[in-house]
């Protein structure tokens, strides 16, 4: 069902784009051909015709995409947690070292023992 309502959706969004790349905000657009001779539906009507597809397409992309919200698959079975909440009820905390980064080892810097010999020198 998911699937049937997902096609409906790509297919009234195409129509949609169609629909609004046909009209043209000056006035111009489809019934600007029909501009010189009003055979079929005539100017007023053409633009009519687009406005209220516009909408009706707008409408029904409204509305499927509601059933759509309403028919997806949850992907639940009865009793199954998700495997992030596995986890989090599953996790026990350990005692975890900190690393030194060799800190611990050297008391004493490089730089320390630089200025020490310096200043022995010195004296």
């Amino acid at each position: 069902m998911y699937i049937a309502v997902s096609i409906l959706i790509f297919i009234v969004c195409a129509l949609l784009i169609l629909i609004v790349l046909v009209q043209n905000s000056k006035g111009g657009g489809l019934s600007s051909t029909f501009a010189s001779s009003n055979q079929i539906m005539g100017v007023r009507k053409t633009t009519d015709f687009l406005e209220k597809a516009t909408w009706t397409l707008a409408g029904a992309m409204l509305v499927l995409c509601i059933v759509a919200a309403m028919v997806i698959p949850r992907g639940e079975q009865a009793g199954k947690k998700s495997a992030i909440q596995e986890q989090v009820n599953t996790f026990t905390p350990t005692q975890q070292a900190i690393p030194d980064f060799g800190t611990n080892n050297n008391t004493t810097t490089p730089a320390s023992e630089d200025n020490n010999t310096t200043s022995q020198e010195q004296e």
